[in-house]
């Protein structure tokens, strides 16, 4: 399994990114996929997740509202449009993959994901 982000910068308060997350080597038409952030000195934090299959779609809290999650089949690609992107957003986003879809059903936690990419580093000033 391999999970491939792109999309990070730097970007002034208020702008936009969108990251994506290139999958390849297992079936992710019916799996979690999620994105999570994490700065030096915390956790790492789940932002929005994904069922592949549909549905179960979640936010936290802080990005409710200003980030978008999606998602191509056809090219195994997951998708982080933020927008009105705040100081606090700023961190390492990395996309993971439970392979399995249960992680939808279960409370949000990198435990739930065995699967992830490298990471992408995201700059608001």
């Amino acid at each position: 399994v391999q999970l491939v982000e792109s999309g990070g910068g730097s970007v002034q308060a208020g702008g936009s990114l969108r990251l994506s997350c290139a999958a390849s080597g297992a079936d992710f038409s019916r799996v979690s996929m999620g994105w999570f952030r994490q700065v030096p000195g915390k956790a790492r934090e789940g932002v929005p997740r994904i069922h592949t299959g549909g549905g179960r779609l979640y936010y936290a809290g802080s990005v409710a509202g200003r980030f978008s999650i999606s998602q191509d089949n056809v090219k195994n690609t997951m998708y982080l449009q933020m927008n009105n992107l705040k100081p606090e957003d700023a961190g390492l986003y990395y996309c993971a993959t439970d392979l399995t879809g249960g992680a939808c059903y279960a409370p949000f936690t990198t435990s739930g994901f065995p699967y992830w990419g490298q990471g992408t580093q995201v700059t608001v000033s």
